[in-house]
């Protein structure tokens, strides 16, 4: 039934205190705090992963807030978030680097708005920024095309890893208590009472209390419990990813100055030595067209050749595309309705990878308020301790004493990111493993590289075949299918090698 979870068997008959509606970034941040209470918690996901919606695609970036419509909840929680989630990362070895940002004036009205976006970011309560002349820009950043007028700099701009965020927030939720119920998409939500009864694909899911942090689909998902408030529209984002060589051209994030045209493109460092340029905005009917496009590669080309020629010439990595929850509200969206024992977490952008935390910590206030009884819990076991995905620290092939330790932190298998066959092992062996090469992708960097798994590819399937395999005979024995002979008929990953 694709249960994560560490009790019993999950069926029909059992009814959770609440069940949170998406794995994001944001879903795995409030179940992981609520089941710092005394309740039986679920997050459920109609996809077969953690993390496999809007949350996997973005600029990766950790935002101060400092650009935020002041007195917003965004603004609030965004700027709350920056904290929790810096002091969260080091607690788990989420990468993180704080390269800091320059928004780059390039014409007279973005020079002229600097002023007025140096004093948004002071109403943020933002007070470090530092509006500077193009002399100093172009000292700054050498590789910048010509043009340049002025900038405004945010040194506490950072770029994270994305995808340990969600991946630790869900571990933690996991080894808090929580029931992670894969491949469940919500069809509709019926009201019992003393129950939601959730029909999803995987089954009948009950809940006294539910939260909705269904990311695109959390319109739909709003609408099943008889609100119409707000219409999410998707925003396709795509990206450019160039190859490592070029990150000595790129040691800060590079933002645009926002206008009446938009936010703009911006060129960024990450946290896996490459290089980003991007992100498109075109709005989309699709809710799962994440493809990328001639017209937006042709876009980014010639931003990119005015904002940084040099970056050009660089090799191309790869490219991609991601949904952004664009909302017609102009602000996040976090009600309770106390009638229904419902929280609505919507109208989240891009900026929920900071704001995660914060959104969650808000999330338990409302439901209190409106209802849901927490009792704190006195057992909480300590935050996992995350794979280190960034280059910014040692990574398990540089580690002598852990290669000495254990030989497979010493079998590269992916050449490109320097992906040993350790970190594969343990991906397939943590508490959520990866259901496919996509997932194995986001936990090790794994077929990430310059040659997008064409040499590493066939094996790393194969191992994902061996270890699914494993997990399969596993399960078999535990159900009683199959006592099994005790020999293991699948060679572990090493002896693939």
């Amino acid at each position: 039934m694709n249960d994560i979870t560490g009790k019993t068997d999950v069926t029909e008959s059992v009814v959770f205190d609440v069940v949170v509606i998406g794995a994001g970034i944001v879903g795995s941040a409030v179940a992981r705090k609520l089941a710092a209470y005394e309740l039986d918690v679920a997050m459920l996901d109609a996809r077969d992963d953690v993390g496999d919606g809007t949350s996997k695609a973005n600029t990766a970036i950790l935002h101060t807030g400092f650009d935020a419509t002041p007195g917003t909840l965004e603004s609030r929680l965004v700027r709350e978030g920056y904290h929790l989630l810096s002091d969260y990362a080091a607690r788990t070895g989420i990468p993180v680097e704080h390269t800091g940002a320059v928004l780059v004036a390039w014409t007279a009205e973005e020079l002229d708005a600097l002023p007025g976006l140096q004093e948004k970011a002071e109403r943020n309560g933002y007070t470090k920024t530092e509006i500077i002349d193009c002399a100093e820009v172009y000292r700054q950043l050498p590789h910048l095309g010509e043009g340049v007028l002025g900038g405004l700099t945010v040194p506490d701009e950072s770029i994270i890893c994305t995808w340990t965020t969600n991946l630790a927030l869900a571990t933690d939720a996991v080894g808090r208590g929580v029931t992670l119920l894969l491949n469940r998409a919500v069809l509709s939500a019926e009201d019992t009472g003393d129950a939601t009864v959730l029909r999803t694909s995987g089954g009948e899911v009950r809940a006294r209390w539910v939260v909705n942090a269904a990311g695109l689909g959390s319109d739909v998902v709003d609408r099943l419990f008889g609100h119409d408030r707000f219409t999410v529209t998707p925003r396709r984002g795509e990206l450019v990813v160039y190859d490592k060589l070029a990150r000595p051209l790129v040691n800060k994030i590079i933002l645009p100055v926002p206008s009446s045209r938009g936010k703009g493109v911006l060129i960024s460092p990450t946290v896996y030595g490459n290089v980003l340029l991007g992100p498109t905005a075109e709005d989309l009917t699709d809710r799962t067209d994440t493809g990328t496009s001639e017209k937006g590669l042709e876009f980014l080309m010639a931003k990119g050749e005015r904002l940084m020629p040099d970056l050009l010439r660089e090799e191309v990595t790869a490219t991609y595309a991601g949904l952004r929850a664009a909302s017609d509200h102009p602000d996040y969206l976090v009600e309770a309705d106390s009638e229904r024992r419902y929280v609505l977490v919507g109208g989240i952008r891009s900026t929920g990878l900071t704001a995660g935390i914060a959104i969650a910590e808000y999330v338990a206030e409302i439901a209190r308020d409106a209802g849901l009884a927490l009792v704190p819990r006195e057992d909480l076991p300590e935050p996992p301790r995350m794979p280190n995905l960034g280059e910014a620290t040692t990574r398990p092939y540089q580690d002598a004493a852990r290669i000495a330790a254990d030989p497979a932190y010493g079998k590269v298998v992916c050449f490109c990111e320097r992906v040993t066959a350790g970190e594969i092992r343990d991906a397939f062996r943590s508490p959520i493993p990866p259901a496919g090469l996509e997932g194995l992708r986001r936990r090790t960097r794994a077929l990430n590289g310059r040659c997008q798994g064409f040499y590493c590819g066939a094996e790393i399937a194969g191992l994902l075949e061996c270890e699914s395999a494993r997990a399969h005979d596993r399960e078999s024995v535990r159900d009683g299918e199959d006592e099994g002979t005790g020999e293991d008929h699948h060679a572990p990953l090493e002896a693939r090698r």
